[in-house]
């Protein structure tokens, strides 16, 4: 009896028929990005994610990559919806992705790498607002989990370096959601109590354990803090929000308190240096100030102490000399002047008297002809009522007034019998 034979497909119809069946299988799968292709040009991003066991390349249009506005940048971990599918020509499995999101830690990734973005356009990152560490600092301020190794090796290192230091600790939790206002407090406290700088600092940890320092509020706390502020957060290639704010960055909580402390060595060395450098100049004080000294010691005045007084002496006798030819030749040039005037006064005097005994006669001469008395010599008299008053004319007198008339050489007293008066014509 004849074996039944199945019906054969062909190749084009069988993965036709696979992609009828995955078509109504959708998928989310999470894994890892392990390669991505996005060229210019290119109509959709190619890119592979994995586990630890497989990997699946994967096709995302672009127009929906550009919608998702995610950085898909190789091991970051994301989580793709859609549906997978063969791709025919060449017989390879492909996931075509609908939707794209970062997952877990890369989600996190995303949020702090937008934040640091937004800190940097406020500047609280540029390297101008950083400012210099104090080169030598009375006061360290610590801050940091008082059970972690990493305050005991700032304090050791501290120690070894930079003994007369005085550190200020604030123990406070660097892990938890109440870790980041803890720290803040911290600062403030360290701060406060007259830290010149402060050291942030805690070991290493997972991603999760460092999510703290990534916290904003602190970042803008560390940015507006008084002082400067040094971070040594986990290991070298960890680096956090707070560590981009800081004045410095450190990779280790050692490498922080070794770039805030002078190394010992370096100050021996360097305060040798510097009193070599002392001794140097002082002895080139010294020997420009002796040779001074002698230059000093070849002047005259130091041989010859009168050399200071010569000068001053000779200009002494030359004034005298000078004074004693003067004062006798100006005596007689004054003498000289005042006989001249004392003539000048004579003869000018005897003019003025003589010019003034013939105005003198003269005016006398004209008085004596005005005067009243000269009047009476020539025969007239004067009358005066009872009052003493000049009498002018007859009004005013009527018979039995008394009345006194003066003439040449006496007055004599009347007694008025009758008035007449003349008619004026």
């Amino acid at each position: 009896m004849e074996e039944k034979r199945q019906r054969a497909l062909t190749v084009s119809a069988a993965l036709s028929l696979v992609n009828t069946e995955l078509d109504a299988l959708p998928l989310v799968i999470e894994g890892e990005v392990s390669q991505v292709s996005n060229k210019p040009g290119y109509k959709a991003v190619y890119f592979t994610i994995k586990d630890k066991n497989a990997c699946l390349p994967c096709m995302m249009w672009m127009n929906r990559f550009n919608a998702a506005k995610i950085d898909l940048r190789v091991g970051a971990l994301v989580r793709v919806a859609g549906k997978l599918s063969i791709y025919a020509p060449k017989g390879t499995m492909n996931f075509t992705v609908q939707s794209l999101s970062l997952a877990g830690e890369g989600d996190l990734r995303l949020k702090i790498a937008q934040l640091a973005q937004k800190l940097a356009q406020e500047g609280l990152t540029s390297q101008e607002r950083k400012r210099l560490l104090p080169v030598y600092p009375e006061i360290i301020g610590l801050v940091t989990s008082p059970r972690g190794a990493a305050v005991h090796d700032v304090l050791r290192t501290l120690r070894r370096r930079y003994p007369s230091a005085r550190v200020v600790l604030a123990g406070v939790p660097v892990e938890g959601v109440e870790a980041p206002r803890n720290m803040m407090m911290g600062m403030k406290e360290v701060v406060d109590a007259g830290a010149q700088l402060v050291l942030l600092v805690r070991g290493g940890g997972s991603f999760e354990d460092l999510m703290p320092f990534n916290d904003e509020l602190l970042a803008r706390t560390i940015a507006r803090c008084p002082v400067p502020v040094v971070t040594g957060i986990g290991h070298e290639p960890d680096t956090t929000i707070a560590d981009l704010v800081a004045d410095l960055r450190c990779s280790t909580p050692t490498a922080a308190a070794e770039a805030v402390s002078p190394n010992e060595g370096y100050l021996d060395e360097l305060l040798m240096r510097r009193a070599a450098q002392f001794e140097a100049s002082l002895d080139r004080r010294i020997h420009a100030e002796g040779l001074r000294l002698k230059g000093l010691e070849t002047r005259p005045l130091f041989k010859d102490p009168q050399a200071l007084f010569s000068q001053a002496w000779m200009g002494i006798d030359y004034g005298s000399e000078r004074l004693g030819r003067a004062i006798p030749a100006n005596l007689a040039r004054d003498a000289q002047t005042l006989s001249s005037a004392q003539q000048r006064l004579a003869r000018a005097s005897k003019s003025g008297f003589e010019r003034f005994e013939s105005q003198l006669s003269l005016a006398s001469a004209q008085m004596h002809s005005l005067s009243p008395l000269a009047v009476l010599g020539r025969g007239y008299a004067i009358a005066y009522d009872q009052q003493g008053k000049v009498l002018k004319s007859v009004e005013g007198v009527n018979g039995g007034d008394h009345i006194s008339v003066r003439v040449n050489k006496g007055t004599i007293a009347c007694s008025v019998d009758a008035v007449c008066a003349e008619n004026e014509e």
